[in-house]
This record gives C-alpha cells, sequence and structure tokens, in this order.
C-alpha cells in the first residue's frame, strides 16, 4: 500500500512514511493505515454542519488544494462516540454543543458580513471570518468566549490532521519507533530511514509570525 503525498513533501524529498509499515506492530499498522482509506460516514454533524466544518477546517489547516487530509470526517467520528481531550472550559458547552453552536454562529456571521453561508463564501472572505473570532481574543462570540471557541477549532483539528500520514509525510516524522526503535538519537542524526529537510531556512512558524 502506498501512502499519499503531503502538500510539502519537498521538504523531505522521496520520503513516504508508509514505506516503513512493515516495521510497525500489526496493531498500529492497522490503525495508521486506516486513516488513508475511506473514512465512515459521517454520524454526528448534519450534512450542513460536515460541510461548515469541512471548510473551517480547510482553512485553520491551510489545506486550499489536494491531496486534504479528512480532517471533518475525523472530527465527526471522534465527537459521534464523545470521544474528547478529557476536559473543556467551564463556560463552554460540552465540545459536541460548542461544536454544533460554533458552525451555527460562523455561518450566521458569514451572512451577516457577506450575504452568503460560509461554504459558499470565497476562501478570502471564510479568512476573513474565521480571523475575525481569533481577534477577539477573550471577547464575547455569540454568547461564548472567542478564545475558547478557538481553542476548541485548533485542538480539534491539529489532532486530527497530525495523527495522519499526509501531515507526518510533510513534517518528515517517521511514524512509530515500537517494535523497531531508534539508533541514532541526537540533534540533526538521522535514521537510515529518514530523510534531510531539503529547505532548513524555510520556517513556517517564523514565516507565520
Amino acid at each position: 500500500m502506498t501512502g499519499i503525498s503531503g502538500r510539502r513533501r519537498e521538504r523531505f524529498p522521496g520520503f513516504d512514511v508508509v514505506a516503513q509499515a512493515s516495521k510497525w506492530d500489526p496493531v498500529t499498522a492497522g490503525s495508521v493505515l486506516a486513516r488513508l482509506g475511506p473514512q465512515p460516514d459521517v454520524s454526528f454533524f448534519t450534512p450542513a454542519e460536515r460541510a461548515v466544518a469541512a471548510a473551517l477546517l480547510d482553512q485553520l489547516l491551510g489545506q486550499h488544494e489536494e491531496p486534504l487530509v479528512p480532517a471533518a470526517q475525523m472530527v465527526d467520528a471522534r465527537l459521534a462516540v464523545r470521544q474528547t481531550d478529557g476536559w473543556r472550559y467551564e463556560d463552554m458547552p460540552e465540545d459536541g454543543q460548542a461544536w454544533r453552536d460554533s458552525l451555527s454562529a460562523l455561518d450566521a456571521d458569514a451572512d451577516g458580513r457577506f450575504g452568503s453561508g460560509f461554504v459558499t463564501c470565497s476562501p478570502k472572505e471564510q479568512a476573513a471570518l474565521v480571523q475575525a473570532v481569533q481577534d477577539l481574543g477573550s471577547g464575547d462570540w455569540h454568547g461564548l468566549v472567542a478564545s475558547h471557541v478557538w481553542s476548541l477549532w485548533i485542538r480539534y483539528g491539529c489532532t486530527a490532521f497530525y495523527s495522519h500520514p499526509q501531515a507526518w509525510n510533510e513534517i518528515g516524522f517517521p511514524g512509530p519507533a515500537y517494535p523497531r526503535g531508534y539508533k541514532n538519537p541526537g540533534i540533526d542524526a538521522l535514521e537510515p530511514f529518514e530523510v534531510r529537510d531539503a529547505q532548513p531556512s524555510d520556517n513556517p512558524v517564523r514565516d507565520g509570525a
């Protein structure tokens, strides 16, 4: 089974984490490889909510071209079985309800500002709507603390994205260490199956700031 190329895979030319799957224990390999196949049908979000969630998460994760990590389906699967982070802000509803409320509020903002639902807004308009929530900080947003909504979106989005082999390819992460382990620990030390960053001076954290 072959992997899926990441959007910035050129940083680690020739690297494909799935090529190491035979070195993982069978349970782990099965779990990881399942993320590459068709995802379960959406069972928590309504179709309309799922569409807004997908557009929102693609904005947050910078997914603007194929192939895309199916973040919305992965978030939906968590919410369907009430798999949360084990905590929430005291002033926030349970995570599932908080997602429903925030997606509805985002759609309302889109309609009020651009006369269109969030999904049918342009990418630039969507980005402006999402940025407006972050910019509120600890201020009120539709009866919720904006920074707490932002935390909810980011936590679920990043958990979904960085559990996917496509994202691992993008950052050069070689996958599970068990049972093979690592023999070359240390700064800038690489295992035989790892690939050195071809663009070490390109710092996305610095550039984003």
